[in-house]
């Protein structure tokens, strides 16, 4: 189908191709924003611009140098961002890329949450306690995604949420308080987990590795994240990578009422 035939041919195929490409390159840029990988990022395209125009004024010494540069420039890609490509296709995988975009994007607006029910009252219960005394605490809750490569890294519990439990797990003398505690389908499955540490320099110096860790997991999954601070006993929270802090126990308990049962 063509829409203007007076000089040039544009299928909805082609509009539709670069909106996508322009999708992706911005996702690319927020992705890359903030970390030193953005600004080779942008050496590398000025060196193609600078290619493209040489090559158009026909200044073949440089266009063949330039041309040798960008014909090895994939390689060196994978090379100088391997990182950054293997945390980007890690965020295409989980359900966080498209569950944060269906908010944005009139398209993809399709309620995806079917996910357990969760018993919230000895969680909250817990991470008041916790909050009052100051005794800092990491807590995983899952979704779809049920985190079965840093449930190995701890130890197996499987036993039914409750506040004592919670409680004695992080106390400060406790042998499994250092680590993170993952909720799967209304059980706490695993204690002393080991999560990843996220290297966003977005996030504020303010925060230690518990608020890392969470932010870690849940850009790299669906999870829901709890942490009580041991510095200040405040309580956070975090998912798909963006921690809500400074928040009231009740304000959390509707928040994990509306993400897990309704």
């Amino acid at each position: 189908m063509t829409l203007i035939p007076l000089f040039i041919n544009i299928r909805i195929l082609d509009i539709i191709d670069i909106l996508l490409v322009a999708f992706l390159l911005y996702e690319l840029y927020q992705f890359l924003k903030g970390t030193a990988a953005i600004k080779i990022f942008f050496g590398i395209i000025a060196i193609y611009l600078m290619w493209k125009v040489v090559k158009a004024l026909q200044m073949e010494l440089l266009s063949e140098i330039l041309g040798a540069f960008i014909s090895v420039g994939f390689i060196a890609l994978i090379i100088v961002f391997q990182p950054e490509i293997r945390n980007f296709l890690l965020m295409l995988g989980t359900h966080s890329f498209f569950n944060k975009k269906n908010k944005k994007i009139l398209f993809w607006r399709i309620k995806t949450h079917n996910g357990p029910t969760l018993n919230t009252d000895p969680i909250i219960q817990a991470c008041q306690k916790m909050a009052e005394t100051k005794t800092g605490a990491l807590i995983v809750l899952a979704q779809k995604n049920i985190l079965e490569q840093f449930v190995d890294t701890g130890e197996i519990i499987n036993a039914e949420i409750s506040e004592p439990l919670l409680e004695n797990i992080f106390y400060k003398n406790s042998p499994l308080h250092d680590g993170a505690v993952i909720i799967i389908n209304n059980k706490i499955k695993a204690a002393r987990c080991i999560l990843p540490v996220s290297s966003n320099p977005a996030i504020p110096p303010r925060f230690g590795l518990r608020h890392r860790a969470a932010t870690g997991v849940t850009e790299q999954s669906d999870a829901i994240a709890v942490i009580v601070s041991e510095q200040t006993g405040k309580i956070s929270y975090c998912k798909y990578g963006k921690i809500t802090s400074n928040v009231k126990i009740g304000a959390l308990k509707n928040y994990l009422e509306k993400e897990f049962n309704e």
